[in-house]
């Protein structure tokens, strides 16, 4: 075979320096993570707010401004708040030059979430329009941009009261079409407000103020009756509340220095472990930790100083240490004095106070200890009848039929992953060889896998723990995500629910979402779980092929494209080729998030979905579907 030689040149020429804007436009997943359109509440445009809403948390935080103003109306955001203000002369550093800003110093920031000097700037460059204004005794100064670029500023007297305005509207040419869903919003905020007690957050003209902090979030967000009354805990830089109830799993929201860490970190680490090493040493026996902690609704938050996170959305928490500070050595060279460690600063104060609250209350001590061994038998049980099957099944070689894992864990790389290539990690969860064969030929090998069911997983809402235990394909696929003995073993970032467009792979799909509902509710919660939209129609003419999610989509293609116009109607994955899938389920791949909202209920849900068929069901239903042949007359 003949070599092919690559002609392209490499020289000085090829050589380029990107600063600030440039930079952050270029590669705006070092900065805010995922772009995203707004559908997912860890997109980028939750990003930007969260940046300029945390830097007047952090003006709370130190004594100054008692309310901030949030709004948002056409997609364009305004931030008011009313502490110090951004020195008048730097106002145009501190939003536009990386690597800039006050919180360097820790006499004027302290336990800040923004440390090192981006957040606002990439706020900036990622707008298409900026303005930030700063009001301080008097005088303020402003500056306005377009793109990141510097387009005015100008300073002059004012009226106003001290703090600073900041107004953006995320850039289209980044985001695409995008919108800011107010749920996901009021979600941010009203987290905001149990943390900063005191606060008054001003969402669109609606006040949210929390007076008893993390204790509010875990009552007003209970879905299900508890077991005891939530046990809120309180100490210098740490607040917890705990309670259980008798749903599957953990609940646990976790924060740092008011940041909510969706995906925990090293204090939530150390909460879990506390609160089960505090237990076992309660009840002097040796108790399984995954018992301790069955069906826990709970909360932690910690204020630590110069927090590190894994990455700039500051979703998990990696420090070690509540504290870390250059001192000077003996020897008069410059080294690191630590503070305690973060799980040595939890563990204490969990065993410390959670064992003087249920030596004071009595009363909740034996209804603990029976959610304990509940979930300790049925543990046992269960565990049995899984190895069992699993067993069974690996004689059979099953597994290996049932997935095709992805390179990344074939080859063992778990220890040198980066941060991108977990965040790539995904399964999808499909139904039949033909499906199945389409996706896996379309699929990016390196991080996605494929996990094959056959026909229809059993009911978990109707069938006993046991029952379910023995089925097979529910079996394998826990084992294929890695979640047997704790959640923080999933293997994949994204859990694709991908099945057909019809009756039948509508029902699995909501099988396979009953049974994380019930079982791994904390997947659905911790955002892990989407439903893979393909399309419904391809419209072509003899230059162009289209591809069409929706009725009115395929319209638009049939009038721009005109002449000589063929369409195709997809029913099922199977139906599309290998060639085509594969821009379904690349960068762009369209996945609609599966959404749980704290105060829902499972089981009303589940009750309502997958239950008897009841009179409200029906006539949901009756509202809502839409006939094949009405599709058809609307789309051919």
């Amino acid at each position: 075979m003949a070599e092919v030689q690559n002609t392209a040149t490499y020289n000085d020429d090829n050589i380029q320096t990107l600063e600030g804007v440039q930079h952050i436009r270029r590669r705006p997943g070092m900065y805010i993570g995922k772009l995203g359109d707004g559908g997912n509440p860890s997109d980028g445009i939750y990003v930007l707010l969260k940046e300029i809403i945390d830097n007047s948390i952090d003006e709370f935080a130190m004594g100054f401004g008692k309310q901030v103003q949030i709004d948002i109306e056409d997609n364009h955001v305004r931030v008011r708040d009313f502490g110090r203000g951004i020195p008048l002369g730097s106002v145009v550093k501190a939003v536009s030059v990386l690597n800039t800003g006050g919180k360097f110093d820790d006499k004027a920031f302290q336990k800040s979430v923004g440390l090192n000097g981006v957040g606002t700037k990439a706020v900036n460059a990622l707008s298409l329009d900026f303005y930030a204004c700063s009001y301080r005794d008097g005088q303020c100064s402003w500056a306005r941009f377009r793109q990141g670029e510097l387009v005015d500023e100008g300073l002059g007297e004012t009226k106003e009261k001290n703090g600073t305005l900041v107004e953006f509207t995320p850039d289209a040419v980044m985001f695409g079409k995008y919108e800011y869903h107010m749920d996901y919003v009021e979600t941010m905020v009203r987290n905001y407000s149990y943390l900063k007690r005191g606060l008054t957050l001003v969402l669109n003209g609606t006040p949210y103020k929390s007076e008893n902090g993390l204790l509010d979030l875990v009552n007003e967000n209970l879905s299900e009756t508890p077991l005891y009354p939530p046990i809120h805990l309180e100490g210098d830089d740490i607040e917890i509340v705990i309670t259980h109830g008798n749903s599957y799993g953990e609940n646990i929201s976790s924060f740092v220095n008011g940041q909510n860490t969706r995906d925990g970190g090293t204090h939530l680490a150390a909460y879990r472990e506390a609160v089960a090493k505090t237990l076992k040493e309660f009840f002097k026996k040796n108790y399984a930790p995954e018992d301790c902690r069955m069906g826990i609704v709970g909360a932690i938050s910690v204020q630590i100083q110069e927090p590190n996170f894994e990455a700039q959305t500051k979703v998990k928490l990696s420090s070690v240490y509540t504290w870390e500070k250059q001192v000077k050595q003996p020897d008069g060279t410059m080294g690191i004095e630590h503070g305690p460690t973060i799980r040595a600063f939890v563990n204490d104060f969990v065993s410390k106070n959670l064992d003087n609250y249920l030596h004071m209350n009595t009363d909740i001590v034996p209804v603990i200890e029976e959610k304990i061994k509940a979930s300790q038998q049925e543990r046992e049980e269960i565990s049995g009848i899984q190895k069992k099957t699993r067993e069974r099944n690996k004689k059979a070689n099953v597994y290996n039929r049932k997935l095709r894992d992805c390179r990344f864990h074939l080859n063992d790389k778990r220890t040198e992953k980066t941060e991108e290539f977990v965040e790539k990690s995904s399964i999808f969860i499909t139904e039949g060889d033909s499906a199945s064969g389409t996706i896996t030929k379309a699929r990016n090998a390196n991080y996605q896998a494929v996990f094959s069911l056959r026909g229809k997983p059993i009911n978990c809402f109707k069938e006993s723990r046991k029952k379910v235990a023995e089925n097979e394909e529910l079996n394998l696929l826990v084992s294929a995500l890695g979640v047997e003995d704790d959640m923080e073993n999933l293997r994949y970032n994204d859990i694709i629910v991908a099945t057909d467009a019809d009756d039948d792979g509508m029902h699995i799909r909501m099988l396979v979402l009953t049974f994380f509902m019930k079982y791994y509710p904390e997947l659905i919660r911790n955002g892990h779980v989407h439903i893979l939209q393909t399309p419904l129609f391809r419209v072509r003419n003899k230059k162009e092929n289209r591809y069409c999610y929706s009725p009115d989509e395929k319209e638009k293609a049939v009038k721009e494209l005109k002449t000589g116009v063929e369409i195709t109607r997809f029913k099922g994955l199977g139906e599309i080729s290998s060639d085509e899938f594969v821009h379904f389920i690349g960068p762009e791949m369209r996945l609609d998030l599966v959404k749980l909202h704290e105060e829902e209920s499972i089981s009303d849900i589940m009750t309502f979905y997958m239950g008897d068929n009841t009179v409200e069901r029906q006539n949901f239903i009756r509202a809502n579907l839409r006939s094949e042949e009405e599709l058809e007359d609307i789309n051919i």
